[in-house]
């Protein structure tokens, strides 16, 4: 995802045609998908439902993001900021791809509610931006904390001969821990504690609904 200045029309139909691209495009990476070494554990059905309903909710968190840092740099002017978050989106559209892929091999699916997602994410990125650099730049370093806690979480919650999934989530939590660093080095603000417990309450809602969903 690279952000460039256009006219407000042809800024319209990129920010449109990146959002169609995230909901519905197969996701590419350059980097090599995580764990494609690993042989594919033998898994129960449960145990491989179990690991498809983790990798839906990380999937859908990863079309949170995408959108989180697409609505931040429409609102942010900084251009040092805005080519920041181009860099950390890039790899997040990696991300994207790797669990798609993923869920394909657990035999899986996407999140009925991706849009829904998407539209409060880009909602919410938009909103950040709007209320200055240091606490944009803060809402991404606390996303980022809360991501890491998150995986954290998955890891410990995988079936333990998934080795796969756990290497792909592995380097997730390398990634995301780079960007909080960045944005934290770039000046984030610590936001107020109601403010971490609201993302935190939002981001129980959205794991809870898409592991089913």
């Amino acid at each position: 995802m690279c952000f460039s200045p256009f006219s407000p029309p042809d800024a319209f139909i990129l920010e449109f045609d990146k959002a169609l691209r995230a909901l519905f495009a197969e996701a590419q990476s350059a980097r090599a998908f995580p764990g494609s070494e690993m042989p594919e554990a033998t898994l129960a059905d449960a145990e491989r439902r179990h690991a498809a309903a983790l990798m839906r909710v990380n999937h859908a968190g990863e079309i949170c993001a995408q959108a989180l840092y697409q609505g931040q740099a429409l609102a942010e002017r900084d251009p040092d900021i805005r080519a920041a978050l181009a860099k950390s989106a890039c790899e997040e559209v990696e991300h994207l791809a790797w669990t798609s892929r993923r869920i394909r091999e657990l035999g899986g699916r996407r999140s009925l509610f991706n849009p829904f997602w998407y539209t409060c994410a880009l909602t919410l990125g938009v909103l950040a931006g709007a209320c200055g650099k240091k606490w944009n730049l803060g809402f991404l370093a606390e996303t980022e904390r809360q991501v890491e806690q998150h995986l954290d979480h998955h890891l410990d919650c995988l079936p333990s001969r998934d080795h796969r999934s756990r290497a792909l989530l592995a380097q997730m939590k390398v990634d995301e821990i780079r960007h909080a660093d960045t944005a934290t080095r770039l000046g984030a603000a610590s936001l107020p504690k109601p403010a971490k417990h609201l993302m935190r309450l939002s981001a129980k809602i959205m794991t809870c609904t898409a592991y089913r969903f």
